[in-house]
């Protein structure tokens, strides 16, 4: 399934961007890299879970 896919790449850019954080700090160029495609994937993944809901709202 797709959000499970995508379920797993926010885990494990969450944990690079956590571990990121603590090794190079909060401000460096890369965690923040890290922060911004978490951000993009959160987006994604709302987007899916929201319309996912919506076409089974269509069914009835």
């Amino acid at each position: 399934m797709m959000s499970d896919t995508l379920l797993r790449k926010l885990e494990i850019t969450r944990e690079k961007m956590i571990q990121s954080g603590l090794e190079k700090g909060f401000l460096n160029d890369e965690t923040i890299r890290l922060s911004e495609k978490l951000d993009q994937l959160l987006n994604l993944y709302q987007f899916h879970t929201t319309n996912d809901v919506n076409d089974y709202d269509k069914l009835d």
